[in-house]
Order: structure tokens, then sequence, then C-alpha cells
């Protein structure tokens, strides 16, 4: 009886409590963590043969192409910033790809179109995403081009077991696929979505995807592949001209940032959204939200009302700045955020917020960190699930949707024409403070950014680690207007009931919902040399380490 006591005593003492499920990935070589475990191990082996960031990044998303198809793939665009662990320099790309020069207004309207639709041909802009891979290989890479394809050739050719997540994409959104001849017949088995565990195929995309292996970005833009673009796009009546891919070339750009309680956070400049996050956090930055419990009714409800203002911002300013001009400097001005939180009030949530004024997205994300410490932060994606539902000829990838992004409004920043890059949702995120450095991102659309300032809070305010700040309780919100707000349903009661007694007008979603999106991260510590990496049980994915040369060590 003694020992019985003894042990109901001391077992409590020894247990832990902890408020995330899983663990960190902690490794002092690379990891790759992703959306589906078979594109993160594809990552892991590329640095076990030496590759860079880059490379397994490459080999990692050309998985994703094969085994969530939805979501990504070349027919889409791809934004990235990258670490350099010797120079400590960070460089972003902007691989989103631009409107054709017969992509207007005025000759929509010539087709009987009112604006601009949001499927089918005329949704879809120049993909940006291959010439992305190859500019990043080109200044980072380490092994051969071909090499990275190899894992997803052999996925695409010899078949690959279709996961939980993905089949529940596939499977609601087969009526989609059912719209266009080739959709059918590449991405359905006998009419329907494969199932969960069924081995799926589909060589026609390990054609194209040999033939950017052997021939490069060219292969894509002047070659075979987009030959078979624009047979498929002047077949349903689009307007892609060869000179609209030949032309096109990708930009390295410099992050914007913002400081937050001593953390440098980055996000890249518009023409995507990632300042929306930076807007985000200059607005929570003005409250005590340290002291706060980050499950609590008034943590959450300064955060949405911050994401309302930043929001209203967003869709009023954000264009393509080479076209358009975007106030990206009074929009992160520290002295703006100041005026703007004063229409925040604590115990009331605002339904009819306006833009202030500055001046008197469906997605994969990747991060990859190498043994040496390069660190990308990565995100690519067709947009809308299967992009604009049409599928190539002969090579059955989707091509994207981002003409969806721009505005019919002539008067918009963000109105349609020629040659220039729409408005994007799909954002990298990196923050760093001393020898932290974190790459980190969460996708699905516009609840990128507000999902990225949550992110950053959970780690700054809230002392989490990256996997608690992947897994913690979010909400989302799908509409600037209004006090709608989507909040997993892991809050506790009380804590709704004074969102709910505030006027926000709660939608209780399921625990890991995927309507907040899944995410990835991975964190160099400089000082000790070690990585850590995360992953979001919002998905199927995982951070999994690059193994340890045991194989290699000689016999004692």
């Amino acid at each position: 009886m003694y020992y019985l006591i003894l042990f109901l005593i001391a077992a409590p003492l020894a247990a832990q409590e902890r408020w995330q499920a899983r663990s960190m990935v902690i490794s002092s070589r690379g990891i790759a963590a992703t959306s589906q475990s078979l594109a993160s191990q594809a990552g892991a082996q590329i640095l076990a043969r030496g590759g860079s960031a880059v490379d397994a990044a490459i080999a990692a998303n050309a998985v994703l192409s094969v085994v969530e198809p939805m979501m990504c793939g070349i027919g889409g665009d791809l934004f990235a910033i990258h670490y350099e662990a010797r120079t400590a320099k960070l460089s972003g790309m902007n691989a989103s790809g631009w409107s054709g020069k017969g992509q207007t207004l005025e000759a929509y309207r010539g087709k009987g179109l009112s604006g601009v639709p949001y499927s089918g041909i005329h949704t879809a802009t120049v993909p940006g995403a291959v010439d992305g891979w190859w500019q990043l290989h080109q200044k980072f890479g380490k092994l051969p081009w071909a090499d990275l394809f190899q894992p997803a050739i052999y996925y695409a050719r010899e078949g690959f077991p279709v996961t939980e997540v993905i089949q529940e994409d596939w499977n609601g959104t087969s009526s989609k696929l059912e719209r266009d001849e080739n959709a059918r017949k590449y991405w359905l088995v006998d009419g329907r979505a494969p199932r969960v565990g069924e081995v799926f195929k589909v060589p026609e995309l390990a054609t194209a995807l040999s033939i950017i292996a052997k021939g490069g970005r060219d292969a894509f833009y002047n070659g075979p592949i987009a030959q078979s673009i624009l047979k498929t796009s002047k077949r349903l009546g689009g307007t892609l001209v060869q000179e609209d891919f030949t032309l096109f070339r990708s930009e390295w750009i410099d992050p914007i940032s913002t400081d937050y309680r001593g953390w440098r956070v980055y996000e890249m400049p518009p023409n995507g959204q990632g300042i929306a996050a930076l807007m985000m956090l200059n607005l929570m930055e003005k409250f005590s939200l340290p002291q706060m419990d980050p499950r609590s009714a008034e943590a959450m409800h300064l955060k949405i009302e911050a994401q309302k203002l930043a929001y209203r911002d967003l869709y009023a300013y954000v264009a393509d700045p080479k076209v358009s001009k975007v106030p990206i400097a009074g929009m992160l001005s520290k002295a703006y955020a100041a005026e703007r939180a004063k229409g925040i009030q604590a115990d009331r949530a605002s339904c009819d917020t306006r833009p202030g004024e500055p001046e008197k997205g469906h997605t994969i994300y990747l991060s990859v960190i190498d043994k040496d410490g390069n660190t990308l932060s990565w995100i690519q994606s067709i947009s809308d699930m299967w992009g604009s539902g049409v599928a190539v000829d002969d090579y059955a990838f989707h091509l994207h949707d981002r003409a969806g992004g721009f505005s019919s409004d002539p008067a918009h920043p963000n109105v349609l024409a020629a040659r220039k890059r729409p408005f994007h949702t799909i954002i990298p995120g990196f923050m760093e403070k001393g020898s932290q450095k974190i790459a980190f991102g969460i996708m699905r659309g516009g609840n990128q950014a507000q999902a990225h300032a949550q992110f950053v809070s959970n780690v700054v305010d809230h002392n989490m680690n990256i996997q608690a700040a992947l897994e913690a309780t979010r909400f989302t919100r799908r509409s600037v207007e209004g006090c709608g707000v989507m909040i997993e349903n892991r809050l506790n009661e009380g804590a709704l009931e004074k969102l709910r007694g505030i006027g926000h007008i709660v939608d209780l979603r399921a625990e890991y919902s995927g309507q907040m999106g899944g995410g990835q991260a991975v964190m160099l510590d400089t000082a000790t040399k070690m990585h850590y990496g995360a992953s979001s049980p919002r998905k199927d994915g995982a951070a999994i380490p690059e193994p340890d040369p045991y194989f290699l060590q000689r016999k004692q």
C-alpha cells in the first residue's frame, strides 16, 4: 500500500503538461519540412547527397506537384526568401508570372466577359515557378539540376499512395475536374477521386518533369511545354502567345520588414500580401499581448481587430509596384500604425472598418535548412484548388488562375492590364533575433498574412517554440466586411462567450481546421549550430531531418 500511495503521489510530478501535440525535430544537420511526408523525405535525401537548401526545396516542391497536385505545380507561381549563413544575407525571389499582352479588360469585354473570371483559360497567366527554381538553383544550387527531379519523376511514373488530407481535397473538388476534358482524363479514376491509400500514377506529368530536368527553364518557356500550353490556350479561346513566355523573367527582390518587440520580421513586398502581416504586427505592438494568455478572449480580440484594419489597406492599395504606385513606406510606418490602432476598442468588435490613408489565396509551403545553416522560406501555388481548372494537353499539369487576383475596376491600382503581375496571396516569412533565425509560412489564400502575424505573436509574445506556434489555436477571416470570424474549437467556452458578447460572430471550426492553413517552420540557432523543424498537424506533412552519416563510419 505504501508503494501504491508513493506512486500515485510521484507520478503526476514526473508527467509533463504541454499544449502542443508534437515535438520539434532537432538536428545538427539539415531538415526539410513540407506538407506531405514523401516530399519531406525527398528533400532530406537531397540534403544527404550534399545538396543545398535550394536543391532540397526544388526536389520537394517537384514531388509536391505530383502528390499534392491540386495545390501546386509547374503551372503556378513561387516566392522565396533565402538566408545565406556565410554572409548572413537575405535574398528574395519573386517568381510570380505576368499577364499576357492580350489580357486586358478591353480584350475580355470583346470576348463577352464582364470582367476577370475566376476559372477557365482566361484566368491563366504565365507560370513563374520553373523560372524561379532555375534562378535560385543557378545562384545557390550545389547538385546537378537534373538530379533534383528524380524523386518527382519516380512518383509520377511509378505511383504514390494518396494521403488523407490530400484525398479529402481531391474528392471535394472532383466536380471541378469533371468540367475539363484533360482534367477528367488525367486526374480522375473511373470518374472519381482516388481513395486514401490508393496508388495513383500520372505518367504524362513524369514526361513534363523529365523534359524540364533535361532542358532546364528554356524547355518550359521556349520549348515543348510552352508549345503545349499555347496549344491548350488556343483550343479554349485563350490569348496567351509565345512572346509572353519568352520575355518573362523572375526577379530578385529585397524583402521588406518591421521590428516587433525586438524581433526583425521579413516578408516579400507587393505584389504579395505579406505587407499585411507586418501591418498587423505594427498594430498589435501597441497592446500588452505578452501579458495576456494566448487563449484568452482579450488576446484573440486584439489580433482580430488588427487583421481588419490591415486587410482593408491591403485590398485597397496592393498591386504590382512596377505598374501602380503602392504606398509601402506609409503602410509600414509605426506612426501610421499608432494612429490606426486608436480605432481598436478593447470592449467592442468593429464591423465596419475602412481603409486608412498611409500617405497623406491554395498553396503549399515548405521550409528547408541545410547542414551549413542556409535557410529557405518557400511557397508555391496554382492559386485555387486545381487552379484555372484547365489541365495542359499532353502533360497533365494544371495552369493556375492568378488573373483572378486582378481587379475589374479600371480605377483600382490592381486592375487587369497587359504584362502586369496580379495581387498575390502566397507569401514566405522570415524572422530573426540575435542567434535565432526562423523561416516560416502558413498556407491558404487570404488566410496567410493573418496567420503569419499570429505565428510571430505566438513565438514573441507567448514564448512558444516553432512547433507549438504552428499548432496553437488560430482564427481566420474570409471577408474584410462584417464581424464574422472562424476560430478553431480548442478555445474554451468562456473565451468564446466573451468574444460573442463584444460583437464577434464566431464560426467554430474543427480542432485543427484546414481553414486555418497548414504550415511549416525551420529554425537556425547560430550560437549552438543546432537546427529545428516543425510541421502543422493541419496537413499530411512532416519535418524530416537529413540522416546522419552512420553507415559511412568506419567499423571499429
